[in-house]
């Protein structure tokens, strides 16, 4: 299993995905503040003169120096991230597909001043896209059936990271909205 290690920043706020190289070059070089959750990898180096061999055991989050920003943060939106946040859920139907039969849906089309953003975006099956085309969902009499919303920092990383263990799944639900809570 391809394991990552969630990266914070001072704050505690989530930055990133770390691969366990990255991760253990931040930790030989001292730049872990502090670090949370279970030991997912150790990596063994080489011996000391007593015949004893170097252990660097990786923690699954890892809180780094660095700026904290505080300006608002704006996932960018993917498909991949966009039918993961819906669940491989069509939102017209209801019906659960694999991502290579979904389809990116307008709410309100682009052609009509719509925007290509979170909140104006769904996961779509290719027959409901095709059925309600140019058209809002009303003018198409069909039902929405959940609202679109933009993922915060702490959903995305969720969203963007297929292996997401359990100690860093339980620190970044906690700051979940309540739609993409289960």
């Amino acid at each position: 299993m391809n394991v990552k290690i969630l990266r914070l920043n001072k704050a505690g706020v989530p930055v990133s995905w770390l691969t366990r190289e990255e991760a253990a070059t931040l930790l030989v070089k001292e730049q872990v503040m502090w670090s949370l959750g279970a030991v997912v990898a150790e990596l063994y180096g080489g011996y000391n003169n007593s015949g004893i061999q170097s252990v660097l055991r990786l923690p699954s989050i890892v809180a780094c120096e660095g700026q904290v920003h505080n300006a608002k943060y704006n996932a960018p939106l993917d498909n991949r991230f966009l039918f993961r946040r819906d669940r491989n859920v069509c939102l017209y139907c209801g019906k659960t597909f694999h991502s290579r039969d979904l389809s990116r849906d307008h709410v309100t089309p682009v052609s009509r001043g719509g925007l290509n953003a979170w909140t104006n975006v769904v996961s779509s099956c290719r027959r409901c896209n095709n059925r309600k085309a140019d058209r809002t969902p009303e003018e198409a009499g069909m039902e929405l059936l959940a609202v679109p919303f933009a993922p915060n920092q702490y959903e995305f990383l969720y969203l963007s990271n297929h292996n997401v263990l359990a100690d860093q799944m339980d620190f970044l639900s906690a700051r979940f909205s309540h739609q993409l809570k289960e």
